[in-house]
């Protein structure tokens, strides 16, 4: 049983594997595009938090886990909220409250991408849950890329599914798995193909082997990191663009590596390259 198990760990990390994993995230996406449906991110944002968190503290207003207005993770000029809404291409939506507590604000963006000379829409709808709630944001998260917590949203008059039901589901922040061990989850997952990116420091070493059963890893991280809404930007418009996983991570790489004045060769090593 032991070996089995074993080599049932090694095919589903194996490059073959993990290929069609790619190819069927993407061909969803390009599916649901020729088809007129909106594509959508689901980003789960843990607040960054100097009491409940192990991060190097930081300014009280930037690590208020209960004050999504200045954290550094949303409200702040490179947060999630922040950034997006002074982008010239994502654009606010009204978007109901969620009705879980420990989500302190809920916002939705719309862009159009360009793909094979068509604009498709895209939505990104993000959550900024309490800094002290990171273990159940992080649980959230998981469950999410194995197709839970799926729900459906109407906006502009237009339905479209989010959640687990999303074509990819995002997390960014701190990498509260450093600090305590995973979370129990949900049992079930389907097989619809999605795709996961994790914006956190090591995130490959802690998020991948998770992620991987159910959904793609698109991008994670080899290093330390700032998980800016740059990076976030550049990946969601790249791939809903229809752009190759290798063409993802150089995106992100050269947008880290304008924001953080840095060689785009120092920026590359930050992110997971292989399978």
């Amino acid at each position: 049983m032991k070996a089995w198990l074993a080599g049932a760990a090694l095919w589903l990390l194996s490059p073959s594997v993990y290929s069609a994993g790619i190819d069927s995230a993407a061909r969803r996406v390009l599916e649901d595009s020729e088809a007129g449906r909106p594509l959508v991110a689901h980003v789960i944002v843990a607040l960054a938090d100097n009491q409940y968190q192990g991060i190097v503290p930081v300014p009280k207003a930037l690590g208020d886990g209960d004050r999504p207005q200045s954290n550094l993770y949303w409200g702040a000029m490179y947060g999630v909220k922040g950034y997006l809404r002074r982008s010239p291409d994502w654009h606010a939506v009204p978007v109901a409250a969620s009705p879980d507590a420990r989500i302190l604000e809920r916002v939705l963006f719309r862009r159009g991408v360009v793909r094979g000379g068509k604009t498709v829409t895209a939505y990104l709808l993000a959550e900024a849950w309490q800094g002290r709630q990171i273990e159940a944001s992080i649980r959230q998260f998981l469950e999410m890329t194995r197709g839970q917590h799926a729900e459906t949203l109407r906006v502009e008059g237009r339905e479209f599914a989010a959640g687990g039901a999303a074509h990819l589901v995002a997390y960014v922040g701190h990498n509260g798995l450093m600090d305590f061990p995973v979370p129990p989850l949900a049992r079930g997952g389907d097989a619809v193909p999605r795709s996961a990116v994790v914006l956190a420091c090591l995130s490959d070493d802690y998020f991948s082997e998770l992620i991987r059963p159910h959904a793609v890893p698109l991008v994670t991280t080899a290093s330390l990191m700032a998980p800016e809404a740059y990076v976030l930007e550049s990946v969601v418009s790249n791939w809903f663009g229809g752009e190759a996983r290798a063409d993802v991570l150089e995106g992100a790489a050269q947008a880290y590596a304008t924001y953080q004045k840095i060689s785009v060769a120092s920026a590359r090593r930050i992110f997971h390259r292989n399978p």
